[in-house]
């Protein structure tokens, strides 16, 4: 395994007294019929890394697949249309539940049409909580003018580079370009951005640093949901973005590499990432 970096953040150790409260609430808007289980490795990532509430709001179609992954999560149903994706009404149930929690993440299995954007779109503009944005978010997002401004409060953006070369409209885009492109668009719009690769770039524009944990086992559908929840439960525990996602990315890299060493780079499933997760997480308490 590599060496932990100096600058990486930790956790702090729980104290005697601790309850559930402590430890932020969650809430995971994602999963569209067919995508079900985006939501649901996101919402068991953000447990499995501590957050001490999370609730998936999802199609109500989807709420009881969605439901049965895990019984520690907790459920909210989402008008959809006849497909299965969120209407726009949406919005207004996911604004009055986000109420009472600490950080939502939005995306994963969302899927995409107008009325998701439309969702998006007002959850990145008058949302004042942080969230964290991926999948299906992003491509919301890449349909504006200027897809990262107008932020109503911390964001953290965790795209991969196809997912980035949409949201900066340069299809041809390298990664070594999109590199710069993240460090300056995050400066431009006070945002976080993760741009995954093989050696993610976490930065703020101000501060950038690469990922080093990690391998070609997770290059499978599912991993980037897991990140997703590693992200916002670390937010819920009181981590400031950029600390949250530089954590994030290497506590989700850790686990990898720990199923990797035993299971084998082509057979890992996401999954598999989430249960070796409390083994990362518990490298970085201190």
């Amino acid at each position: 395994m590599p060496d932990r970096p100096t600058d990486l953040p930790t956790l702090e150790a729980r104290p005697e007294d601790a309850h559930k409260g402590h430890f932020g609430r969650a809430l995971i808007v994602g999963g569209s019929r067919g995508m079900t289980g985006a939501a649901a490795l996101a919402g068991m990532a953000t447990l499995r890394t501590g957050a001490g509430l999370v609730t998936i709001a999802t199609s109500d179609v989807c709420l009881d697949i969605v439901a049965s992954f895990d019984p520690c999560y907790m459920t909210i149903p989402l008008p959809c249309d006849k497909v299965g994706r969120p209407t726009a009404a949406a919005a207004n149930v996911i604004i009055e539940r986000a109420k009472g929690m600490s950080c939502l993440a939005v995306g994963p299995g969302l899927g995409r049409s107008d009325d998701v954007t439309a969702i998006v779109t007002r959850l990145y503009e008058a949302m004042p909580k942080p969230l964290v944005l991926d999948a299906d978010a992003l491509n919301a997002l890449s349909t504006r003018e200027r897809p990262l401004a107008g932020a109503a409060g911390p964001r953290v953006l965790t795209p991969h580079i196809g997912e980035f070369r949409r949201l900066t409209h340069e299809p041809e885009l390298s990664l070594e370009a999109g590199y710069e492109n993240a460090e300056r668009l995050a400066a431009e719009f006070g945002v976080v951005i993760l741009l995954k690769s093989h050696r993610s770039l976490i930065t703020d524009g101000k501060r950038s640093t690469h990922n080093t944990t990690g391998n070609p086992g997770m290059a499978t559908g599912g991993s980037g949901d897991v990140l997703t929840g590693v992200i916002t439960a670390l937010l819920c525990q009181g981590l400031e973005p950029y600390e949250a996602a530089q954590l994030g990315a290497h506590v989700h890299g850790l686990a990898g590499d720990y199923a990797a060493a035993e299971i084998g780079e082509p057979s890992m499933l996401p999954t598999d990432m989430l249960r070796f997760l409390p083994k990362a997480v518990q490298d970085v308490v201190e």
